[in-house]
Parts: structure tokens; C-alpha cells; sequence
């Protein structure tokens, strides 16, 4: 299943590294009611162009019979108990398929560019405006902005690594070669690491992103690198990092063509993007000498920090920091399916419409080759299929700061995985952070 979500993306897949996914149950007609008359949403949708616009989980759309979840259903897969996450669904991922309009697949390249040339006019008119005032009052209005925006630059780039930019490969390997090359991303290093989050999301021991450390991990590293991994900020500034030598118990850089990241006929693409990065590199440090370093430090480098920061929140947060306890997979239990029924969507307030909704992320990473305009369409549709199996997002304020809070509890608590067991939930290490053990 997974190798078949993976080939509509237009991308290589990898080796298997993991069991092949057991089917999903089928439907049954027991289980489902289904509407006579179309349904009609009681909220209208907000123009996708415009910062100001207020996030909108309910549209009215086109879409097959809606399938609605019912109580029973639920009682009938627990038993008579309360909802289990971790108990395997009633559908098939192509049921989920089935629901969503056929225009949500649709990729328009000239779509695609013109936000491009929206995201890239705001930076370099930030940047003009910011070091003609030059003031200290503007700089950290300045910084906070610009950082948003190389962070919707990468979503852009994201997105043509998943192909959902335009159906020429060619055209996404140019544009997510300048948008990444440009933020300090190694394109198809990345690119390909990505693919395998997204083949393995949810599976304790393949995932590639912030996926949980087995205890017997956790308990080899020192106290130090715990304190690193679990105290805020420095999380946040984990992702240089991470391209350089990956996480803990995993080996390889995104910029070596010889790592375990890579297969030998990927060698040359990720040749091509380290060059880029370095030619990037090479030019900031050639900035330096022209506009000084301070200068450059208060234009770029700040900015860059901030991205950094975003991405790995927004990244973490996809997959931790429920309410509910989540569970993550190995074995036999593991499937494509039910791993990506373990994302969780964000609404970001203002910053949706900046970034490209990427908040939208359980429907995004079951189909990644579905473009971003069209994913909350795209999850809106889905969700008669998906029950209680997608979890609604806090509505947020105007900016997301109450995710602060559910990042910082989750960084309490979320600790480690037991090294045993097919479905396993995060514990809590009660020597760090004065936790409790649960």
C-alpha cells in the first residue's frame, strides 16, 4: 500500500525495510449509514489568497456519498469500550481515496509558481525594508516575519519533493533545488529522507523524523544529550543537526552521497544538491564581506534560526503532544494506514494561509501527491471516512500560541518507547525534567 502512495508522488522507492503492511479490514454495510441528500456545511470557506482570512474546517464540497461514522462502529471495534487509536480501522485507504473530490488531485503548475513569486517578492521586500530603516524597534518585527516566510519558502520546496508542485519532475527538481538551496536545505537529500518518513510515519524503529527513542537508546545516551533532546529551546534548533548526522541510533548525512540514507542511482542527485547548498553558502559568506557581518547576521541569520525553529516545531508537533496518548507501531502491527492515522492536523491562526496550510498533515501524508490549496477541501471530504480516527484541531488565536503549552508537556513526557511490543505508547523518564513515571 505503501509503495502505492509513494509511485503516485512520482518518486523512487526505496528498499523495504520493513513487513509488507497487512490489509486493512473491509468495509461493511452493517457498519456505515449513508446520507440520501447531499450534506450542506453550515461555514463558508475563505478565499485562499489574503494573510487575514480565518481558518475554516468545514467546506462545502464536492464529493462521492459521504460515508458518516457512527457510535456503533465504534463499540464494535473496542468491544463495547471506549475508542481505542491504536485498534485497526474499518476502511481501507482507498475508501479515504474514494471520498475526496477528484479535483483535489489536480496539480496546477502556474498555481504553484504564482506562490512562489508571492513568497519570494515578501522576502526581498522585507529584507529592503527592514535594512533601510535599519532600526532596532523594526528588526525583531523583521525577524519574526522573515523567518515565517523562508519557513513557507521550504513548504513550497516540500512540496515539489513530493511532487505535488507540478507532474513534471523536471520543474520541481528546479524549483525545490532554488527555494531549499536558498534556506540551507540539501533539495534531494532531503527529499529522499522525507520519502522514507512518509513510507515508515508511525513505525517506532523505520520512521526517519522524530520518531520515538526504544528505551535501550535512551538509557545509552548522557545526561547531557537527554537535557539537549527534552529542554526547550534547544529542540527547536535541532534540524542543522539532523542533516548533518541524523538522530540518535541512526547513521548517515544528507549530504553524503555514500550514506545509508541513499540508494547508488540517488548518489548523483544528492551530488547536485550539496554543490547547490555549498554554492549558497559560499555566497552568504561572500554577503559578509560586501554588507558587513552584523549585517548580514540581522538580514539572513536570524531569520534562518527562526525557520529552523518553525520547521521543527510544526514537524514535531504533527506527531506528538495530543491530549490523548497515541500509539506508535513495529511489527506486524505496523501499516501504512494506520501509522498515518497517527498524525495529528494544527490550525496555526494567522500563519495558515502563510504557510501553505501544511497544518492540514493527516490527509497530506496518507496522499502527499495531493497539492497544498487543496488539502483542507481534501480532509473535509475525508472525514465521514475517517470517524474518530481524525482528531479536530484546537481552534487558535490570531498567532498558534497555544501550541507552546502542548509542545512543552510533550517534552515532559515524551520520553521513550519500550524496546518490546508491536504497539508500544511513549513513557515518561521521572529523572528528567522532575516527571512522573507513566
Amino acid at each position: 500500500m505503501a509503495s502505492f502512495v509513494i509511485s503516485e508522488c512520482g518518486l523512487k522507492p526505496l528498499p523495504r525495510i520493513y513487513p509488507k503492511p497487512r490489509a486493512a479490514q473491509p468495509l461493511s454495510s452493517s457498519n456505515l449509514r449513508f446520507s440520501r441528500t447531499n450534506q450542506r456545511f453550515n461555514s463558508s470557506f475563505c478565499s485562499s489568497s489574503g494573510i487575514n482570512k480565518e481558518r475554516n474546517w468545514a467546506l462545502r464540497v464536492s464529493a462521492p456519498l459521504r460515508i458518516q461514522p457512527v457510535e456503533e462502529e465504534n463499540r464494535a471495534i473496542n468491544g463495547g469500550e471506549e475508542f481505542d487509536p491504536a485498534a485497526p480501522p474499518p476502511f481501507k485507504l482507498s475508501d479515504i481515496k474514494a471520498a475526496i473530490p477528484k479535483h483535489c488531485w489536480v496539480k496546477d503548475p502556474w498555481r504553484s509558481v504564482s506562490y512562489v513569486v508571492r513568497d519570494v517578492v515578501a522576502v526581498f521586500g522585507m529584507a529592503a525594508a527592514a535594512a533601510y530603516f535599519n532600526n532596532w524597534l523594526v528588526w525583531p518585527l523583521y525577524w519574526f516575519a522573515q523567518s515565517t516566510l523562508f519557513w513557507a519558502l521550504f513548504v513550497l520546496g516540500h512540496d515539489c519533493g513530493h511532487g505535488s508542485f507540478s507532474n513534471n519532475p523536471k520543474l520541481n527538481s528546479v524549483f525545490g533545488h532554488l527555494l531549499h538551496s536558498s534556506i540551507l536545505v540539501p533539495y534531494h537529500g532531503w527529499r529522499i529522507s522525507h520519502r522514507t518518513h512518509h513510507q515508515n510515519h508511525g513505525h517506532v524503529e523505520n520512521d526517519e523524523s522524530w520518531h520515538p527513542l526504544p528505551e535501550k537508546i535512551y538509557n545509552s545516551l548522557d545526561n547531557n544529550t537527554k537535557m539537549l533532546r527534552f529542554t526547550l529551546p534547544f529542540p527547536m534548533l535541532a534540524y542543522p543537526f539532523y542533516l548533518w548526522s541524523r538522530s540518535p541510533g541512526k547513521k548517515g548525512s544528507h549530504f553524503h552521497p555514500e550514506s545509508d540514507l541513499f540508494v547508488p542511482n540517488e548518489r548523483k542527485d544528492v551530488i547536485t544538491s550539496t554543490v547547490c547548498w555549498t554554492a549558497m553558502a559560499a555566497l552568504l559568506v561572500g554577503l559578509s564581506f560586501v554588507i558587513g557581518p552584523l549585517q548580514l547576521l540581522k538580514l539572513y541569520g536570524i531569520p534562518y534560526l527562526g525557520f529552523v525553529a518553525w520547521l521543527d516545531l510544526v514537524t514535531y508537533l504533527h506527531h506528538h503532544g495530543h491530549e490523548d496518548k497515541l500509539p506508535w507501531y513495529r511489527g506486524k502491527e505496523w501499516s501504512y494506514l494506520r501509522g498515518g492515522l497517527t498524525t495529528l492536523d494544527r490550525d496555526y491562526g494567522l500563519i495558515n494561509n502563510i504557510h501553505h496550510d501544511i497544518g492540514t498533515h493527516v490527509i497530506h501524508h496518507l496522499f502527499p501527491q495531493i497539492p497544498h490549496y487543496h488539502l483542507i477541501e481534501a480532509t473535509e471530504a475525508a472525514k465521514g471516512v475517517l470517524g474518530k480516527y481524525y482528531r479536530e484541531p484546537k481552534k487558535s488565536g490570531p498567532l498558534p500560541l497555544h501550541l507552546l503549552g502542548e509542545l512543552l508537556r510533550s517534552m515532559k513526557k515524551d520520553h521513550y518507547v519500550s524496546d518490546t511490543g508491536d504497539i508500544v505508547y511513549y513513557q515518561t523518564d521521572p529523572q528528567l525534567n522532575g516527571g512522573r513515571k507513566s
